[in-house]
């Protein structure tokens, strides 16, 4: 907002390239809309992250180039032959922009993006402009595991837990101040006004934009840092229905037994509704959800309290409730051990699951890890 206050006159004479999808919006209008208005600014070229330009793509689905429709600009992908922006993309431009409405998790994809367009900026020789936006579950929330190096990936590119609890504008500043990238880009943040770190997603009264298909809802994005953990297992985590990464269910599951044992776990702002559902493919959404067709029990999870939930910690106790009784019933609930892994950012918390550990020591250990994550990131918060 504060850009289109001053009427791009930063970007006057400027040709700039622009980072986007559906989120980069600013109340009711569209940035792209809006800077190919602006009559002392070209928008060159556009660069889509994981999902597209229109956020439709789905999770992991390579996307092509592509020309916008309104604008008559190429966009570029940033999720398909190539993860970065090349030479050739950024010949000519003047400015990169970066406009993503983030969820504040480290595997949430938008960050590696990021990062990797820094590096190119800065390769380019020129500036990189962070059009800072709010933190979904506010700037004072951390914890989960922090990621270590043999655990790097596209989905975990930086050593911050699961949940860092910065805006894109701060975590830029942190990449580059820790020496995180293979670059030097020159940084211009176009700061947040009216916002503080208590904050949540209702307070700043703005319009939620689905940032991906898999987080159509607030609470839904609320609860991904946990229930995203579901991923690497054969549970459903409710894709296919009107609650992702909200619910947990399989054909085996005792929904109301579950409920009540999560429930008896006095976990803070929330509760776990027993629920059975059937997952569907959803138009736009979800092509083919996991167990599609399936009836399946389970449970759905309920924020009450958004200020005091703690998604990660509460995702680690769904998960240990789940695997506890996949070993009861026979039934195999972690297939995937690496991409578990990649996601947690180490092996500990399945050599944890393993060994039989509560889910409220699993909490607990990375208690030191994330309190010296929190003295790190200190210098680098704006608000």
């Amino acid at each position: 907002r504060a850009l289109i206050e001053e009427g791009f006159a930063s970007l006057d004479g400027l040709r700039v390239g622009l980072v986007a999808n559906p989120t980069s919006v600013v109340g009711d209008d569209n940035l792209i809309a809006l800077l190919d208005a602006a009559p002392d600014v070209e928008l060159a070229a556009i660069f889509a992250p994981e999902h597209g330009l229109r956020g439709v793509g789905g999770a992991g689905e390579l996307l092509d180039d592509e020309i916008d429709g309104r604008t008559g600009v190429t966009v570029f992908s940033l999720y398909g032959d190539t993860f970065r922006p090349t030479p050739e993309m950024l010949d000519g431009i003047d400015a990169l922009l970066y406009d993503l409405q983030d969820v504040g998790t480290r595997f949430y994809t938008y960050i590696a993006t990021m990062g990797f367009a820094m590096e190119a900026a800065a390769e380019a020789g020129i500036p990189f402009v962070v059009l800072d936006r709010p933190v979904v579950s506010g700037g004072e929330l951390t914890g989960g595991f922090v990621l270590v190096d043999e655990q790097r990936s596209f989905v975990g590119p930086y050593e911050i837990p699961a949940a860092y609890g910065m805006t894109a504008g701060e975590l830029a500043s942190m990449l580059i101040g820790e020496g995180w990238l293979d670059a030097d880009p020159e940084l211009r943040i176009v700061g947040l006004e009216g916002w503080d770190r208590s904050m949540r997603w209702d307070d700043t009264e703005l319009r939620w934009v689905p940032p991906s298909p898999g987080l159509p809802t607030v609470d839904s994005a609320l609860a991904y840092p946990g229930t995203v953990f579901l991923e690497a297992t054969t549970i459903s985590f409710g894709g296919g229905t009107e609650f992702p990464f909200s619910m947990a269910g399989a054909p085996w599951l005792d929904g109301p037994e579950l409920a009540a044992d999560l429930n008896g776990r006095g976990l803070p702002g929330v509760v776990f509704e027993s629920v059975e559902f059937t997952p569907r493919p959803i138009p736009g959404r979800t092509r083919s959800p996991r167990l599609e067709g399936e009836a399946l029990g389970g449970v759905r999870i309920v924020i009450v309290d958004e200020r005091s939930f703690l998604p990660v910690a509460t995702g680690i106790h769904l998960l240990e409730a789940l695997v506890r009784r996949g070993e009861a019933a026979g039934e195999e609930v972690s297939d995937r051990p690496e991409w578990g892994e990649l996601l947690s950012g180490t092996t500990r918390l399945r050599e944890l699951l393993d060994a039989g550990t509560p889910a409220a020591d699993i909490v607990a250990a990375w208690a030191d890890e994330v309190a010296a994550f929190d003295e790190l990131r200190r210098p680098y918060l704006r608000y």
